[in-house]
Parts: C-alpha cells; structure tokens; sequence
C-alpha cells in the first residue's frame, strides 16, 4: 500500500526504517469566484500520490493524510479560509515530522501545495535536523518541477504556480472538472502586470495587495483540462524523481557513528 492510513501498526514498524514518508501539506482557503476552496489540497495530493506511485517501482513509499489546513490569514479579506497562524502551523507541521520519526521513519519528504506554507515548512526541517538523526527535505512541488515546466511546456501562460489563475485552473480541471465553476473570469493583461509582484532583492509585502487583485493572481480564462493533464505529465515524473534521489541519499550518522 502507498497510503499511512491504509496500513496496520505492524506494517508501519516493518517499514518505517526503509520507507520514504510523504507529507503533503495545503490550506483550506478562497480561489477565486471559480475555484473551490479546497484547490490546494486536491491538487497536492493528487501530485504527491501520484509521483509515490510513480517512485514506488524504485523505493518504498508511504504518503501520510493532507494536512488540510494551512497559514492562510492573508486570504481572510474574502472569507471562505481556514487558517493556523504562523507559530501554529509550525508546531503542527513539527510534531507531524516528529510523529513520524518517533514512529521509527528516518527519510521524511513534506510536499507542500500553498505558498503561504512555504518558508514555514523549510524552518521545521531546518530545526528538526538538529535534534533527530533523520534525512528532512521540504519543498513545494511546483519548484520541483519548475525547470521541466520551463522545457516541456514553454507555452503556458500566467505566473507559475500563481493562486487561482492560469495554472492551478487547468490542473483542477483536469482532476476535478465538477468543482470549476464557470464563467471562468477574465483578466486584462494590463490588470496582471498591475497584479504581479515586482522582483526585489528583499521580502516585499504591501498590506491589501490580496484586496487590491481581487483574490486571484492571472487569468484562468484560457485554461482547459487537456492542458491540466499535460501539466500534470510535466510535475507528477518531476517530483517522483525528487523523491526516489532523496531516499537514496545515504543516512549519514550512520556512516560515522562518532558523530552520535
């Protein structure tokens, strides 16, 4: 079985030592007027199950349940979202890599699908490195499969992954067509430049700039549910990959046990 909650405890011990664990993280929160609120969480699960089953022809590979609920305050303007606070969703992502340590698991991967969790769930590997003699790794997937995307599907549109735009459109479409509401709304190229977010050499936050975009990031109007499997046939081998190079990565304390 590829699913944590689909195993007995016994099985769990037996494969813990061996096993790549999977924790794909999201958010409940509001997509636009045509996305559901569960967008985040659909998608990355559907990535991080589907790249495991893609993997498990090389490693062994279990994908714990989606944390669901994410660090969304900023989304808070439109209703529809449930949110952690930041120290919050910290400690709850930390004792659910802790659970999985204790539990016997030394190779522990948390895929994330929203970009408010993103710094967050690097901190908590970052951290947890120093206390537990475990191999961590934290991304979201669509860095992963940022430089195939680039390659094999030059012709998409819209910021990558954006919220409720172009991308994340097409992808829902294509696993979950029944939760796209239409008419898909229109953005001006215009209103997206006014929309994106200036390159800086620093963190740059302006209070209502969520307000000021109405929500959702590039047009969706464009997107169809072809072009959501083919993104999915671009991400879903990229992070599979990602996953079979770390679980290869050797556990280094046990190659120097000196420095227990």
């Amino acid at each position: 079985p590829l699913l944590f909650n689909e195993i007995t405890r016994g099985e769990s011990a037996e494969r813990a030592p061996g096993a790549l664990a999977v924790v794909p993280v999201a958010a409940t929160e509001q997509h636009g007027p045509h996305l559901p609120l569960g967008t985040d969480t659909f998608l990355v699960e559907t990535v991080a199950r589907q790249a495991a089953a893609q993997a498990a022809h090389e490693i062994d590979v279990l994908v714990t349940p989606t944390l669901a609920v994410g660090a969304s305050h900023h989304h808070f303007p439109f209703g529809g979202t449930l949110s952690l606070g930041s120290e919050t969703y910290y400690r709850a992502v930390r004792d659910i890599v802790v659970s999985l340590i204790r539990d016997g698991f030394q190779r522990i991967f948390v895929i994330n699908g929203h970009g408010g969790n993103h710094e967050l769930i690097q901190v908590v590997v970052r951290d947890l490195v120093l206390e537990h003699q475990a191999n961590l790794a934290a991304a979201s997937y669509w860095d992963l499969a940022r430089a195939a995307l680039a390659e094999q599907a030059t012709d998409v549109t819209g910021r990558l992954p954006g919220h409720a735009g172009y991308f994340e459109t097409a992808m829902l479409m294509a696993i979950r067509p029944d939760l796209v509401r239409t008419p898909l709304p229109r953005r001006s190229e215009e209103e997206i430049t006014r929309a994106a977010v200036p390159g800086t050499p620093y963190r740059l936050e302006r209070a209502g700039h969520w307000t000021s975009i109405g929500g959702h990031t590039d047009s969706p109007l464009e997107a169809t549910p072809e072009v959501g499997q083919r993104l999915l046939g671009v991400v879903v081998p990229a992070v599979a990959a990602t996953f079979v190079e770390f679980a290869r990565l050797p556990l280094l304390w046990e190659e120097n046990p000196a420095s227990r």
